[in-house]
């Protein structure tokens, strides 16, 4: 995997952007010794220790003897400034191969998400499209564009993810139809299909996938073989997989179900 420039001034950081950049060298590396964080972000090693004891309090990484690892437990959720950090050429990569599936005059639903967010970005340049999305941050950046039209989703708002769940907005588009649906995953693997780590998150998910055409994930290659708590959608619910990695059994086990694969090079 290659490596990341490493911070500058990283001992001027705040020790909230600091923590920030922990979680995000955790998510490239899996793991890190308390040395190998102090030489990353020059700081000394009571200062990450400090910083790796507030994280694992907080759910967001665990402790180990020496150092600290992501927390893989499949309800484990990073929030949505943890998860912007993360990948971001890739989700990029990924965004810009979705965009040549939708076409002007298109009704689609965009979940939420990262990746999904970046997809919202370049939509831009298309014309007549109808947008369905329980995102606050996608229905923000869309309202700039011309040729967009969007709706929201009711429900409760999802607290530091930006985002709303329950009944309301699952009813509110019972009886909408769209062509595609645009979905994000925490996990995807073969035998549990496509997964997230909230309950209501997932329910939201299926609504969406229930009143779509077609159903594209949008999904990074980190968390192909995965799962999460909750799965919203099945494998033969997918029809198109938009990844920017994937080993060979994995892509001849997603072809034999028949799903369309791209790849983002």
């Amino acid at each position: 995997m290659r490596e990341r420039s490493r911070p500058v001034e990283t001992s001027a950081l705040f020790a909230e952007e600091r923590k920030l950049q922990i979680i995000e060298y955790l998510a490239l590396h899996r793991k890190a010794t308390v040395q190998q964080l102090c030489s990353y972000f020059n700081v000394s090693s009571a200062t990450i220790r400090n910083d790796l004891r507030e994280l694992d309090v907080k759910g967001q990484i665990t402790r180990t003897h020496g150092g600290a690892m992501m927390r893989e437990q499949a309800g484990f959720e990073p929030d949505i400034r943890s998860r912007e950090l993360e990948h971001v050429a890739e989700k990029k990569r990924i965004a810009m191969l979705a965009l040549t599936l939708v076409e002007d005059g298109d009704t689609i639903a965009l979940d939420t998400g990262t990746t999904t967010l970046e997809l919202a970005r370049v939509l831009c340049g298309r014309k007549a499209l109808t947008v369905v999305t329980s995102d606050m941050k996608i229905a923000l950046t869309l309202e700039e564009c011309e040729g967009v039209s969007v709706v929201v989703m009711g429900g409760t708002l999802r607290r530091h993810f930006h985002s709303t769940v329950g009944d309301a907005g699952r009813a509110m588009i019972a009886n909408l139809r769209v062509d595609k649906a645009f979905m994000g995953a925490n996990s995807f693997s073969i035998s549990e299909g496509a997964s997230t780590p909230d309950l209501h998150t997932a329910e939201t998910k299926r609504a969406m996938i229930q009143i779509a055409g077609k159903v594209i994930m949008l999904c990074g290659g980190e968390k192909l073989g995965r799962r999460s708590f909750a799965t919203f959608a099945a494998i033969d619910e997918i029809d198109v997989l938009v990844t920017d990695r994937i080993d060979e059994q994995m892509r001849r086990e997603v072809e034999e179900h028949d799903i369309e694969l791209l790849v983002a090079i």
